[in-house]
């Protein structure tokens, strides 16, 4: 789907705030609200805006510590990665999973309420697992997301 200065405008707009009306979306892109919404609907059937969502702070939800998995997995067929994959999302503690090339196979960040909820956590869902070859834990003190993507047309 070919993208317009409008369309680059609209999501812009929503990475920074999806709660934004669409009266001052509207405005802001100097469409009517009936066409803004249009195009937004538009940007959703075709996929391009795959969905809404809320950030949570961690503090006030118990998840004090922020931790980088890098795994290394034994074997790398397909079955393997897949079922392991399918594992990694299955788990609360698990917040994001990447895999990636390199001397290791996934980046799994990590969301923890302490140092022991880490340690236990690592020791009861990954060294367990026969497909797991080696482990490196990186505890992060500090992150700042960058809340949007940056769009090219």
């Amino acid at each position: 789907m070919a993208l317009d200065r409008t369309d680059v405008d609209l999501l812009r707009l929503l990475q920074d705030d999806a709660r934004i009306s669409n009266k001052d979306l509207a405005a802001k892109v100097g469409l009517s609200a009936s066409a803004c919404l249009e195009r937004v609907r538009r940007l959703v059937r075709d996929g391009v805006i795959r969905g809404f969502h809320t950030v949570v702070d961690p503090d006030a939800v118990g998840a004090g510590l922020e931790a980088l998995l890098m795994v290394g997995l034994q074997r790398h067929t397909r079955k393997v990665i897949d079922g392991f994959q399918s594992y990694c999302l299955g788990l609360e503690e698990v917040v994001g999973l990447w895999h990636i090339t390199g001397t290791s196979d996934f980046v799994i960040r990590l969301m923890t309420r302490d140092h022991v909820h880490l340690r236990d956590f690592l020791m009861d869902s990954f060294t367990t697992r026969p497909e797991v070859a080696r482990l490196q834990t990186h505890v992060v003190l500090w992150a700042d997301e960058k809340p949007r993507w940056p769009i090219w047309t």
